[in-house]
């Protein structure tokens, strides 16, 4: 008999460059989701201390202050703050993809943490090329950054991190470590005309977003949950947003696109508004992506590898990665 899972994704609004505050905001939306019987939980892209979306919009130099206050609030994987919320999902008892900025040192990364009902990481990946702008933050990841995947008792399951998923090579190297189910990790997610004269073209458009986390679920049949931030009016001064930004001159909430989609790329849970907070939760069936198979399997019968193939430089061994004690 087939056995059901619960997979869930968080919509919320970070606790702005407040690394105690977003590591008690997390913590609650962990225990929320294990009161609901959650297996396994996604969080956005760098939840932890929230995305600072004013580097699309200001100047390295008109940013110093927020980006220096970023770094201090971003969070070490081995740290008193990660201890409590590896005790939190612990006590929950779930699984848990955790996204935030991880600080090595002086150095930092987009960062995902796949969390066991253990308490333990159990595998830990970086962003392996931040996109744009979002370098002058973060830096490239190394091997590590491959190991997307993880192995539950519930199926296999993979995360990636915002504009990871418009990269093929990266999404084909997925499908061939098995992925069943995928965490689709943003930040706030808008239509682009919002940011105005100050937009980079087609950035963070909600629609394409969308779309590239759904097609993911087409192509590596695979149930995908996007997990995305909310921004709010009040803190729009407190994550650098001035007056010549749409969005602070409209006032308006946005940035919650979350969803969650089958193999088919079909919804299975109604959104909720983009200014809104919350998680999603859905029940499926990993015997659902079978049919589907039957049709196209990329990795699989439908693949020409005598034709077409996938080189990588191979990751380290998830146990050589240290977790905190």
């Amino acid at each position: 008999m087939s056995q059901l899972v619960r997979l869930a994704c968080v919509q919320a609004e970070p606790e702005w460059l407040d690394l105690q505050a977003g590591v008690d905001k997390a913590i609650r939306l962990i225990k929320e989701a294990g009161e609901k019987k959650v297996n396994i939980l996604g969080f956005p892209e760098v939840f932890i201390p929230g995305y600072p979306i004013s580097i699309w919009t200001e100047s390295v130099i008109s940013n110093s202050k927020i980006l220096l206050k970023y770094r201090q609030n971003s969070l070490s994987r081995d740290s008193p703050e990660m201890r409590k919320i590896l005790d939190a999902v612990k006590e929950a008892g779930i699984y848990v993809v955790l996204g935030y900025s991880e600080r090595v040192n002086n150095s930092f990364y987009i960062a995902q943490s796949f969390i066991s009902p253990a308490g333990t990481i159990i595998n830990h990946r970086r962003k392996i090329k931040p996109t744009g702008v979002e370098r002058n933050v973060w830096g490239d990841a190394g091997p590590e950054g491959l190991n997307t995947t993880v192995e539950t008792e519930f199926g296999r399951l993979g995360a990636l991190c915002c504009a990871e998923h418009v990269m093929p090579l990266l999404r084909m190297h997925e499908y061939t470590q098995g992925a069943q189910m995928h965490i689709a990790s943003w930040p706030m997610t808008w239509e682009a005309h919002r940011l105005g004269t100050y937009k980079a073209p087609g950035h963070e458009d909600y629609n394409g977003d969308l779309h590239a986390s759904r097609f993911m679920s087409r192509e590596g049949n695979l149930f995908v949950a996007v997990a995305t931030q909310v921004l709010t009016p009040k803190n729009y001064e407190r994550v650098g947003l001035n007056e010549g930004v749409d969005v602070a001159k409209k006032a308006v909430g946005c940035g919650g696109h979350s969803m969650i989609y089958d193999p088919h790329g079909k919804p299975l849970v109604h959104a909720i508004p983009e200014d809104e907070e919350g998680i999603l939760y859905a029940d499926i069936n990993l015997d659902e992506a079978l049919g589907r198979a039957m049709l196209i399997d990329i990795v699989g019968h439908s693949s020409r590898p005598d034709l077409l193939s996938l080189n990588v430089n191979t990751p380290p061994p998830l146990t050589s990665l240290s977790n905190p004690q």
